[in-house]
């Protein structure tokens, strides 16, 4: 019997977006620009990394992470945010962040707070496995708009203290995905002194946090390190697949307190999906090298420059401060999404597909997220097209 928390579940953004276009001829050249896939060349040498390891797929591999793996996240840990942690107690290699973002909610979220049903506060829009998450541990979801009268972040500070008391974890993704908000030091104080005073975690989704324009954004790590913050209350999670292009890798890690992460990898000893031993090399070997991620990072300063020339102009238009979508105010996502695939073959997701309604009103329902990962050329194409199509 399927479960009655999950009987209302909407369809996932993909196949909701298959069902709109897929019945209808496109109107020219197929250009994607729907899944944040990266397509920027990743290192030739995680297949030598690979190779030299490859004995280890004769063996099941280390739950929590081999120790080189560890220590190198750690040691990015240190020169990333000048937080130093150590890897045996406060981290946790990931089979993907989304399997972490899941699991930590199994594993730290409490069946009560304060003798009721716990309330686990999202970004309204939002990577669909935070609601998920939270339904699965009989928690509430309470969606939090983020809209550009909040900066594209969700406004926790404007809620109750009474509902703030039933919080058990605030899901936060900076930069966002999709609109490309940067969380500033300040807002990240403001969140960490709630949950502090409020007895929360924040869940700090950072997977975009290596693609940015200008200066790096800051983490939830060292803003909480700077305040003195209980290390119990934040659990951070980064990833390979955008810093590094390699999706198909699925590894990233967790960083948290030591209790946290005691939980988590108990949980993970019964119900975990470890990545195999010599994929885990290659990812350490990813996390100890900077200079892939520049060469990446300087394509994308080139995208986000394009983007800018091609869309100047554009009404409600707002540069990405970070990451790689647009985030692009139409009359009504699904409509241009259609429109756009039936008259040039470009292809975006409607926003509302990423959101859900709060008090009858879906926040991303006038937006397109248009995801800059195709070669510069491709992109560009693309966009001049949407740019036409939809703007005139």
């Amino acid at each position: 019997m399927y479960p009655e928390r999950f009987s209302n579940l909407p369809a996932y953004a993909f196949p909701r977006l298959r069902a709109l276009l897929d019945a209808h001829a496109p109107g020219g050249e197929v250009v994607h620009m729907t899944i944040g896939e990266p397509k920027h060349a990743f290192p030739g040498w995680i297949m030598d990394e690979i190779a030299a390891h490859a004995e280890g797929f004769g063996q099941y591999p280390v739950n929590e992470g081999v120790p080189a793996l560890l220590n190198a996240a750690g040691d990015w840990v240190a020169r990333r945010y000048g937080v130093r942690l150590d890897p045996e107690t406060r981290l946790m290699a990931l089979n993907g962040t989304r399997e972490g973002l899941y699991n930590a909610m199994m594993a730290l979220c409490p069946e009560q707070k304060r003798g009721r049903q716990p309330l686990v506060l999202v970004p309204n829009p939002f990577y669909q496995v935070y609601m998920v998450a939270a339904l699965s541990v009989g928690a509430k979801p309470v969606f939090l708009n983020a809209t550009e009268a909040t900066g594209y972040l969700p406004d926790v500070a404007g809620l109750a203290p009474e509902m703030l008391d039933r919080v058990a974890v605030l899901y936060l993704c900076s930069p966002s995905n999709p609109q490309g908000a940067v969380a500033s030091r300040d807002y990240w104080a403001e969140v960490i002194a709630l949950a502090e005073r409020h007895d929360f975690r924040i869940f700090a989704d950072e997977c975009y946090a290596e693609i940015y324009r200008d200066s790096p954004p800051p983490g939830v790590l060292e803003v909480a390190q700077e305040m003195g913050a209980d290390p119990e209350r934040i659990v951070a999670f980064h990833s390979l697949s955008k810093r590094s292009n390699v999706p198909g890798l699925r590894s990233g890690f967790v960083a948290a307190g030591p209790e946290s992460i005691r939980h988590m990898r108990q949980l993970r000893n019964y119900a975990g999906a470890p990545l195999p031993t010599p994929l885990q090399h290659a990812a350490a070997r990813l996390w100890a090298d900077e200079a892939h991620v520049a060469e990446s990072r300087r394509l994308y300063a080139r995208k986000y420059a394009r983007a800018d020339e091609i869309m100047a102009g554009v009404p409600g238009y707002v540069a990405p401060q970070a990451g790689f979508f647009l985030w692009l105010p139409v009359e009504d996502g699904e409509a241009a999404a259609l429109h756009l695939w039936r008259e040039t073959g470009v292809r975006v997701l409607p926003g509302a597909y990423l959101a859900q309604e709060v008090d009858g009103v879906n926040p991303a329902k006038g937006f397109v997220r248009v995801a800059l990962v195709a070669p510069e050329d491709e992109m560009a194409h693309g966009l001049t097209r949407l740019r036409g199509c939809l703007y005139g």
